[in-house]
């Protein structure tokens, strides 16, 4: 029989519905039960895509034996951390405080009926092995140690609150300067990878929060070590494993340090920022590589991450047919199987087929071993026709994979801050590649957004199966506001600016700490948790408070409206001493800090929308990091500021903080202008 999870929406609580686990989702009446029959609570968090939680519940709690005991002495809830990512900021801070490590998923925490937890972990095997407790034993200690060590457990639990709230506790707000994006700049290429790219050793993450900082200073400051860096890890990426070479899209890390072999997740909050990244370098070096990637990944987004609805789903699992990675590695025989013979030695050249297998040494995960231009001049073929084999193979084996294989799990929740993110996405990528089609799939979404998870002027955060859910997180107002600003640069539609005015005012509204600066993760009234989460460190996505206090400053400036600059200035002093401190980690709110020390340009086009294409045009091929822009049709039911008449047809106005320059009628002269002024020297 199906337990209390069958109901949810979420595709990971009901992967577990039909478990013999007596399940909750997380509910006053879950809390209410604990409490009366004090009982701790196990709290399992994890998410549809992740291997390591399909692995626990097959051994786990898909087993009759471990789930009388999980039912007998525990009131079990089950979390997916992409719906309740409050719940899981929480519980993870305090796994790596208890633990002094950090966490992942699926992560395993007992809870006092309180909602303290007392011991974490993570994974835990059904058989002890690698250091590990099987958890029917773990469960029967635990059991124990309520029941015999209450005294101790709850002195724990008092010292453990008290470091969460410690931990949450604002610094003295402190005027950022130019010495921390400094040091930023330092650390991360001390810490660059110079033979692979990115930073550090296995496993090797993105980090593309750090590449964006670092290639808007090759820019800004005429950096070439900064540039460089950025550009030599997209370089190994694209042609890593790490990329479906295939599908397109990217992986979530690679396991080694090549980039590789990668952990076979597809998520959404990954692919949103590496497709802006890698159509900015474009601008910067117009490389086939970057816009090959550039287009496999958007036309993956609109082929398999996009409702018919709008909105973008949120992942693929890691698994099909309960193995890791087994949608996309090939058996070396039948890909030459699959391949007509003319196309077979150049696929073995491309993806060095003839070496030995490079996946659990029985498989091939494919990567690219030799640039197709280097085959061509090896075997004397033109550019042009080595393309077209390699196009024609790589076609063929992706129809034979999806056509032969059980194809990764979907999730199809659909995320504000996930959403966010992909909008932006695409709004850059179709901006800079002047591709109509992919601008108008991140409007698709955010019309789905606005439609569907903004009621009553409030975002909702999960949208799934008809059903919105969940008051907004920072990061849902936050990213969401970052894509419709990025929609506006990329066509103007006078309901985005509306989202985008309605977003600002609701993150300082319902997030901002008032007296100290800066933005709390949930709402003023959100349900009373363990702990309020505060956070302005970078992880696997840029943190809230700094997405949220760049976006604020760019519309502050756009718009003349000094509530939103003043407030994401302020969030940007709430986080400078921590920082200051430890400036790796805060490569988002450098980026917001430069602006705030450098205010960006902001660049107004207005005029007939049929004379204000070679404008936009224009725009498009810039790069541009400290500058926003928006090409506004008179026809627009545009706010008055943006109205900007002059004495031509079109007017181009440039600003800088407070100070406009007079307008320019010609297209030209306005993209001098705005790059005279962009490319000026930064801060020193």
């Amino acid at each position: 029989m199906p337990n209390r999870l069958d109901n949810e929406t979420s595709p990971y609580l009901q992967q577990h519905a039909n478990n013999p686990v007596d399940w909750w989702p997380w509910c006053d009446e879950a809390l209410d039960t604990a409490r009366r029959e004090d009982r701790p609570i196990l709290l399992s968090i994890g998410y549809s895509a992740c291997h390591w939680c399909h692995v626990m519940a097959h051994e786990s709690f898909e087993d009759r034996a471990t789930a009388d005991l999980m039912n007998d002495d525990f009131v079990n809830i089950k979390v997916d951390r992409e719906e309740r990512p409050d719940l899981d900021h929480i519980y993870q801070l305090a796994h790596q405080m208890l633990n002094g490590r950090p966490g992942g998923w699926p992560l395993t925490v007992f809870l006092a009926p309180d909602g303290t937890p007392f011991f974490s972990g993570t994974y835990f095997p059904n058989e002890a092995r690698h250091g590990l407790p099987a958890f029917a034993d773990l469960l029967g200690r635990i059991a124990a140690a309520w029941r015999d060590q209450r005294e101790a457990l709850e002195g724990q639990n008092r010292e453990l609150r008290e470091a969460l709230v410690r931990h949450n506790a604002p610094d003295e707000p402190e005027k950022p300067t130019a010495r921390i994006p400094q040091a930023l700049r330092k650390q991360l290429l001390e810490a660059h990878d110079e033979r692979w790219g990115g930073f550090g050793g296995a496993p090797k993450f993105p980090h593309v929060a750090d590449l964006d900082f670092l290639l808007r200073r090759g820019v800004s400051y005429k950096d070439e070590f900064a540039r460089n860096a950025v550009l030599q890890t997209l370089d190994h990426m694209a042609r890593g494993g790490i990329f479906d070479q295939l599908g397109g899209g990217f992986f979530r890390y690679s396991t080694d340090e090549r980039w590789e072999i990668p952990h076979f997740e597809k998520m959404l909050y990954d692919n949103g920022p590496l497709l802006a990244l890698y159509a900015d370098a474009w601008l910067l070096d117009p490389r086939p590589l970057y816009a090959d990637v550039v287009e496999r990944t958007a036309r993956w987004v609109m082929r398999e991450m996009q409702a018919g609805e709008g909105g973008y789903f949120a992942a693929l699992d890691a698994d099909s047919d309960g193995e890791e990675g087994a949608f996309y590695v090939w058996d070396v025989d039948l890909l030459r199987a699959a391949l007509p013979p003319e196309q077979v030695a150049m696929a073995d050249a491309h993806y060095g087929l003839e070496a030995r297998p490079n996946f659990e040494q029985r498989a091939w995960h494919l990567r690219v071993q030799t640039p197709v231009d280097e085959i061509a001049r090896s075997i004397g073929l033109g550019l042009d026709a080595a393309r077209t084999r390699v196009d024609a193979a790589r076609q063929r084996l992706f129809e034979v994979r999806a056509a032969t294989r059980t194809p990764p799990g979907r999730d199809e929740k659909v995320l504000a801050a996930w959403n966010g993110m992909m909008v932006r996405g695409m709004a850059r990528a179709g901006q800079v590649m002047r591709r109509p089609e992919w601008v108008d799939s991140a409007q698709r979404a955010i019309d789905f957004a606005r439609q569907q998870l903004w009621r009553d002027g409030r975002l909702l955060a999960c949208w799934k199966d008809g059903r919105a859910r969940f008051g907004g997180c920072l990061d849902d107002y936050a990213f969401m506001l970052d894509g419709a600003l990025a929609l506006l640069e990329a066509e103007y539609r006078c309901e985005d600016m509306d989202f985008a005015l309605s977003l600002a005012d609701g993150l300082i509204e319902r997030f901002e700490d008032r007296e100290h600066g800066g933005f709390l993760f949930t709402a003023h009234d959100h349900e009373a948790l363990l702990t309020r989460p505060r956070e302005g460190r970078d992880g696997a996505m840029a943190a809230g408070n700094s997405v949220a206090a760049r976006c604020l400053m760019r519309l502050g400036h756009l718009s003349g409206d000094s509530r939103f600059s003043r407030a994401g200035e302020r969030a940007v002093e709430a986080w400078s001493a921590a920082a200051g401190a430890s400036p790796q980690g805060f490569a988002s709110l450098m980026v917001a800090a430069e602006e705030m020390l450098l205010p960006p340009v902001s660049a107004v086009v207005y005029g007939p929308e049929a004379s204000i294409g070679s404008w936009q045009e224009a725009l498009a091929g810039l790069y541009l990091p400290h500058a926003v822009s928006v090409c506004v049709p008179e026809e627009a039911r545009a706010p008055e500021w943006l109205r900007r008449r002059g004495e031509h047809r079109v007017n181009g106005w440039v600003c800088w903080g407070v100070e406009c320059l007079p307008p320019a009628n010609r297209a030209d002269d306005f993209i001098r202008i705005l790059s005279e002024m962009v490319n000026a020297p930064g801060i020193s």
